[in-house]
């Protein structure tokens, strides 16, 4: 990076692009989604493979939901979830009302 370039983050991005509330919101839960995933896996000492048997998923589709390359349904993100002893919520945005 030569000295007249400025590092340009995520966040960055997301600040300038033009996308719309759903769209950040939906881009903000993919990543804290795969983070989450992640962790949980790693702190129960599984691999992707440990995970794709637990799972019954294959390992590949794992790597592809890790890395983003994917985004899975809420069935599979169950199978997911699941084996790792987590499940989704639904839970009000910040700031909004609840019903």
């Amino acid at each position: 990076m030569s000295k007249n370039e400025s590092c340009y983050t995520f966040q960055d991005y997301l600040k300038e692009a033009k996308l719309t509330p759903a769209e950040r919101e939906e881009i903000r839960l993919d990543v804290e989604l795969t983070g989450r995933l992640i962790e949980a896996r790693e702190a129960r000492g599984m691999t992707q493979r440990d995970l794709a048997e637990a799972s019954g998923l294959k390992q590949p589709a794992i790597a592809r939901i890790e890395s983003h390359r994917s985004v899975p349904r809420v069935d599979t993100l169950l199978k997911l979830l699941v084996p790792l002893g987590y499940t989704l919520k639904i839970v009000p945005l910040e700031g909004s009302e609840r019903l």
